[in-house]
């Protein structure tokens, strides 16, 4: 009860930050990132690493879902470095682990539950004290596409080496 409670609320809060068109919530995973400006970076991270066609797919898929400003925190030239086509290998790595095969919505979430990422790692998704993907707060969870769902997250997630 509490982890809905938790859940509505944030995301309750996050609708004044991210505004989505009812007309999205039909279009895949890749039409909704490309139609909001909170997500160019990851976008250009995608289409750079040759998965839009990949991730507008059937899927279903999951997607934690970094915002700009998530990108924006990395280290000073980390975004430009991993766009570089020599990079495209761990631009992709990074990419996929933020994705989870299947969809998942907040309320099949449990504290302390793994996750497989399509990049082979696991995350860590805990649902008290808040709701969290590894170190990264969902800011907005359930954002619904035709294949699958975004769950909108404030840091970009690191595969472990």
């Amino acid at each position: 009860m509490l982890r809905r409670t938790f859940i509505a609320a944030a995301a309750a809060t996050a609708i004044g930050s991210f505004a989505y068109a009812e007309s999205h919530s039909m279009g895949t995973i890749v039409d909704i990132a490309a139609g909001n400006p909170d997500f160019s970076t990851l976008v250009a991270a995608v289409q750079a690493a040759g998965l839009a066609e990949t991730l507008s797919g059937e899927g279903p898929f999951t997607v934690f879902a970094p915002t700009n400003e998530a990108f924006a925190a990395l280290p000073a030239g980390t975004v430009e470095d991993l766009l570089k086509p020599e990079n495209k290998d761990k631009l992709i790595a990074i990419l996929t682990y933020h994705v989870v095969a299947g969809k998942v919505m907040s309320t099949d979430l449990t504290n302390d539950m793994m996750a497989p990422t399509v990049e082979g790692k696991d995350v860590t998704i805990m649902t008290e004290p808040s709701v969290m993907v590894n170190d990264a707060n969902v800011v907005q969870a359930d954002i619904e596409a035709s294949n699958g769902v975004i769950h909108v997250i404030d840091k970009v997630l690191m595969p472990p080496m």
